[in-house]
């Protein structure tokens, strides 16, 4: 009987396939895995994390919810929203607001602002301090020569007394004493934050003095539309309703000027990218290392809700809408994140990752008599609001 053996090239081409096959499931398993690490839906984060105390009063983390499944995470620490996860034009849950993940978080960040409620005064102040019925008051300066943001220990470093009204409202509250930070007059202070089913995160404040005062409200979130994370706001667009905005010197404090936007990379009446004139050499661009500049709004009245600007997420098509009772609105392009903290889904805070709206009176109003007041008075009561509105881009 003739033995047969088998040929040595049947053999290679043999183990070449058994290799190839090999090869082709483990590109599929790491394109099965690429798929799902890219569909992977934001959630929001443990309330663990927020669960402490803090000059003797209770931290936590509070939701709310609306019919379309979008959800937004608030701490009553510093007021700050914590999450904002709604769809993206391919129905992924993203999260549109950078965060924390947890108190001590915030607490250890360089950026002390992320989602928090602004007080007692919104931006800057000049050389930290104000003029008020013939009384000069002086301020922390905690910006360089100026204040910002309240001074040392503004409304971001407070625990604010938190009641949720229902599956969509929460109120906070907190009662701001006489000469903290240097500001006069007991401010009884209300934010109310209300998620819609029209995908509206609507924003209510309120104040009341005993004494007369300064009071300059707003919020700090950092948004990116394409997610958290996810890379450069620079191909962003946005649109904002101002054709003139206010010039600063080297330190952000307005010169006084209400400058047109024409001509110059401020104009943003037209649909126009974040980057696309950022690096130009410009002197208002070179004192904010970018745009950080207040907005003068079209057709201002502070009894209308005005819609004052649009931005649209490149990769997500996630609109947002912006609405406000106030004259300015403060854009800010991220331009001193330096990659120093990370953010509640492990990413860092890279350079230009996120943007600010910023709604608010002007800075440094309160020595700016051209500017509208910013003066609030014993029997007088401070309200606005404001509201961001979410859609998918067409």
């Amino acid at each position: 009987m003739k033995k047969t053996t088998k040929s040595p090239g049947i053999l290679f081409t043999v183990l070449c396939l058994i290799i190839f096959c090999s090869g082709c499931n483990n590109v599929s398993k790491n394109q099965s895995k690429s798929r799902s690490e890219n569909e992977k839906q934001d959630t929001l984060p443990s309330p663990l994390g927020f669960q402490t105390t803090i000059d003797g009063k209770q931290t936590n983390l509070y939701v709310l919810k609306n019919k379309n499944h979008a959800q937004v995470a608030f701490t009553n620490y510093g007021g700050r929203i914590v999450s904002l996860i709604l769809p993206d034009r391919n129905g992924k849950m993203t999260d549109v607001v950078v965060g924390m993940k947890s108190v001590q978080a915030y607490e250890l960040s360089s950026e002390p602002y992320f989602g928090a409620t602004i007080g007692r005064f919104g931006n800057r102040i000049a050389k930290g301090k104000f003029t008020l019925e013939g009384k000069t008051y002086k301020l922390f300066t905690n910006n360089g020569r100026n204040t910002l943001h309240g001074g040392k220990k503004g409304f971001q470093y407070v625990v604010f007394d938190a009641r949720q009204i229902d599956g969509k409202t929460l109120e906070l509250t907190y009662l701001s004493p006489d000469r903290e930070e240097g500001f006069p007059g007991n401010l009884n202070v209300k934010v109310t934050y209300t998620l819609t089913d029209n995908n509206e995160l609507k924003m209510d404040y309120e104040a009341t003095t005993d004494k007369t005062t300064i009071v300059n409200l707003t919020n700090h979130a950092f948004f990116n539309l394409n997610g958290e994370g996810s890379g450069t706001i620079l191909n962003h667009k946005v649109l904002i309703n101002a054709d003139r905005y206010t010039p600063v010197d080297s330190t952000l404090i307005p010169t006084g000027i209400l400058a047109s936007v024409a001509g110059t990379p401020f104009d943003f009446t037209k649909m126009t990218t974040i980057g696309k004139r950022i690096e130009k050499k410009n002197v208002q661009l070179e004192n904010g290392k970018g745009y950080d500049h207040n907005f003068v709004l079209r057709h201002y009245n502070s009894s209308n809700l005005n819609w004052v600007a649009r931005v649209i997420g490149d990769k997500s098509g996630i609109q947002m809408d912006v609405y406000t009772q106030e004259p300015g609105l403060q854009f800010y392009s991220g331009n001193f994140m330096l990659s120093k903290n990370t953010f509640k889904n492990g990413k860092k805070d890279d350079f230009r990752t996120a943007f600010a709206m910023e709604t608010q009176h002007f800075p440094d109003a309160p020595n700016q008599p051209n500017f509208p007041t910013t003066v609030l008075k014993a029997g007088q009561r401070y309200k606005t609001s404001s509201v961001y509105k979410f859609s998918i881009s067409n």
